[in-house]
């Protein structure tokens, strides 16, 4: 979670000047403020996080010691590969966040033999994603969410419509899971080189090897 600090800054003999810091790490703020306060200057001092939550510093360093114990800084990746002869599926899910100042990933696939495409499969795999944040126990913060299937990323941006009610279906389901969780999510699509974890679990699926792996990230 990103935060930003607003503050008036008396000067000498004219008006207080209005600021606004850039985007940083709680870790940082808390320094930032404690530099800032130094001056003496310092009026009407308030800290914002990306869900456009706001604090006073008292707030803010209760708030930093909880999000310590809660995921955040969540980046997910997700996958979904179709076998035309077979009618499989496998979708493939990478979860990367921060907790209690560590980082650690989440590696993850699922076989499916209902489904009826390779699209199918792509919506169906954020979805999973979505299932494996609520697992997570994530909620009300922000979420970076990357894939190379453009079209599900168009579509959940609203840049491109979806006219196949079976998609739209999952489109909603995906909205409607974010919503209850809280999670702001933003979209980028990538390249396939780039999603090679989440395609390769996919892929991986389909050959019935499936992986389950929660993991500490050694700095």
């Amino acid at each position: 979670m990103k935060v930003s600090l607003k503050w008036k800054y008396n000067v000498l003999k004219a008006k207080p000047v209005l600021f606004q810091s850039e985007w940083t790490t709680p870790e940082m703020m808390e320094r930032l403020i404690a530099d800032i306060q130094k001056t003496g200057r310092v009026v009407e001092l308030a800290i914002i996080d990306e869900m456009e939550n706001g604090w006073t510093v008292k707030e803010f360093l209760k708030w930093k010691e909880e999000i310590e114990e809660e995921p955040s800084n969540i980046v997910v990746y997700f996958d979904g590969g179709f076998d035309l002869q077979t009618k499989r599926a496998g979708i493939g899910v990478v979860i990367y966040y921060q907790q209690h100042n560590a980082t650690y990933r989440i590696r993850i696939n699922h076989l499916f033999n209902e489904l009826c495409s390779n699209s199918e499969a792509e919506y169906v795999a954020l979805y999973f994603a979505c299932q494996q944040l609520e697992d997570l126990g994530a909620h009300h913060v922000p979420c970076m969410i990357k894939g190379d299937a453009q079209g599900v990323i168009m579509q959940l941006l609203g840049e491109w419509p979806c006219y196949e009610e079976i998609l739209n279906d999952w489109l909603n389901k995906i909205e409607d899971k974010l919503k209850m969780l809280g999670i702001k999510a933003t979209y980028e699509t990538i390249s396939r080189k780039q999603n090679k974890e989440a395609d390769q679990l996919a892929s991986q699926a389909l050959h019935d090897q499936m992986i389950h792996s929660h993991v500490k990230i050694e700095n």
